[in-house]
């Protein structure tokens, strides 16, 4: 309580922003204990140096619905050289828009100056100016501004509040404390042009609309579906950095639903739509998904390349197959579709190259662990991924893809003795394994030519 009194008595000058409702405590109570203590003292420390300084964005907004936010960001009117000035454990990073990343102890704290756009910019000395493709995409726009600027610069109204700690205030210039109340997801201004401003937020209105249980707004959805197209235009490293936030949020099967009610499931994973039309495919995948939320809410860590193999594992069953049928052997069949589903999607979603081993490392194990004759299931228990390949072949038992005996034998064989292990083997036989080269054979030497005169 003493240092609380200090921080509000000693802090900068005090901000009421034109155009914002102030919430006090006993309307939204967000104690100043419940945020982290880094980011705390950022902004009391910024304040008393003379600057505005709030805790912003997701943060915000899920302490007001009661969620434990698991990043923290502070926004300031101090320029990122003040900042990096004030706090001896910092460091700018960034070139498209400066930022400053303020350390205590493990924490890191992502510190931006309020950003402003041309025409209501607060910086008049910016060389930077706001260019747009011919879609209307922003391409750059590295302008600072005025708080007000910042809040109306937000996509969505629940990300626009501001949480002063020192004061256990909240700003809200949009409505979003409302929009909270109400569990509705409202996008600030007018939907079709931000969305062509940047259509990520088409895939990031999806995915809050799944992780935090809101209602996307008529308003807000509607342009959705006719500028999918939109995301084409994107560059793939920030589809995928979107995508990786979706499937890891632990609400991956609601939001790949939503992706394929909006329409925006071609412009992420084109092979996804052909996925959720075959039944097989669309209950595999939706188990995936299931799983992997199950796994993030109880604490436990996921492979992304698992993620990307489930959802990608049925165009590549199919390939494997349409290659064994004109006439490949089983594992030339299996590397050849690994390789095409990839080149293809390749082209829609920058899937990085060590996710892309992994997936095939899972891939070609499903033709391996089907395998159980002589020293082969051995061998694969030594693997690498062995944990991951037989998870994604009890998916592939569940989803009534292949007999469940066979999940059965491999969780029966990891956990036996040596004794009984033996005696599980199968025989080798048609389809237990590779074929067995015939022995070559040596070829005679040729007779020596006679020598005239030679009988």
């Amino acid at each position: 309580m003493i240092r609380r009194f200090l921080g509000k008595v000693f802090s900068g000058k005090l901000f009421r922003p034109a155009g914002s409702i102030v919430i006090p405590f006993k309307s939204h109570r967000i104690a100043r204990d419940r945020i982290s203590r880094c980011a705390a003292k950022t902004c009391e420390t910024l304040q008393q140096q003379g600057h505005a300084a709030y805790v912003v964005g997701g943060a915000v907004r899920d302490l007001l619905l009661g969620r434990e936010p698991k990043d923290y960001d502070v926004a300031t009117d101090a320029r990122p050289e003040q900042v990096r000035a004030i706090f001896r454990r910092s460091r700018i990073i960034g070139r498209r828009f400066r930022l400053v990343h303020v350390m205590c102890g493990n924490e890191t704290v992502e510190v931006s100056t309020f950003r402003g756009s041309i025409g209501v910019s607060a910086d008049s000395a910016t060389d930077d100016r706001q260019t747009t493709d011919e879609h209307g995409r922003i391409l750059r726009d590295n302008v600072f501004g005025s708080l007000e600027d910042d809040a109306r610069r937000r996509d969505f109204t629940v990300n626009a509040m501001f949480y002063d700690p020192v004061r256990e205030e909240v700003l809200d210039y949009h409505g979003g404390v409302a929009d909270i109340k109400a569990r509705r997801l409202r996008m600030i201004g007018d939907p079709a042009q931000r969305y062509r401003e940047d259509p990520i937020r088409m895939l990031r209105a999806v995915r809050l609309a799944a992780s935090r249980a809101l209602e996307m707004e008529p308003r807000t959805r509607k342009p959705i579906r006719a500028l999918a197209d939109l995301l084409n235009n994107v560059p793939k490293a920030r589809v995928f950095e979107e995508m990786m936030k979706l499937l890891l949020s632990g609400h991956a099967a609601e939001a790949v639903r939503r992706l394929r009610k909006e329409g925006l499931h071609h412009g992420v994973l084109p092979l996804l739509d052909v996925i959720l039309e075959q039944p097989l495919g669309e209950r595999f995948v939706m188990l995936a998904l299931a799983n992997t939320d199950k796994r993030i809410n109880a604490g436990k860590t996921v492979l992304p390349g698992f993620l990307f193999a489930a959802l990608l594992w049925h165009e590549v069953l199919a390939a494997w197959k349409h290659a064994e049928a004109r006439g490949m052997h089983t594992m030339p069949a299996l590397f050849l579709a690994m390789d095409q589903v990839l080149q293809v999607q390749a082209e829609q979603l920058a899937i990085p190259r060590r996710y892309g081993a992994d997936m095939k490392d899972i891939w070609a194990l499903q033709a391996r662990l089907l395998n159980r004759a002589g020293r082969r299931p051995y061998h694969l228990l030594e693997h690498l991924r062995f944990r991951a390949g037989y998870d994604f072949l009890l998916l592939r038992c569940e989803s009534g893809e292949i007999d469940g005996e066979i999940g059965d034998w491999w969780k029966k064989f990891q956990d036996a003795d040596e004794t009984i292990r033996a005696g599980m083997l199968l025989k080798a036989g048609p389809g237990s394994g590779k074929k067995r080269r015939r022995p070559r054979r040596r070829k005679k030497p040729a007779a020596a030519t006679p020598e005239p005169g030679m009988a």
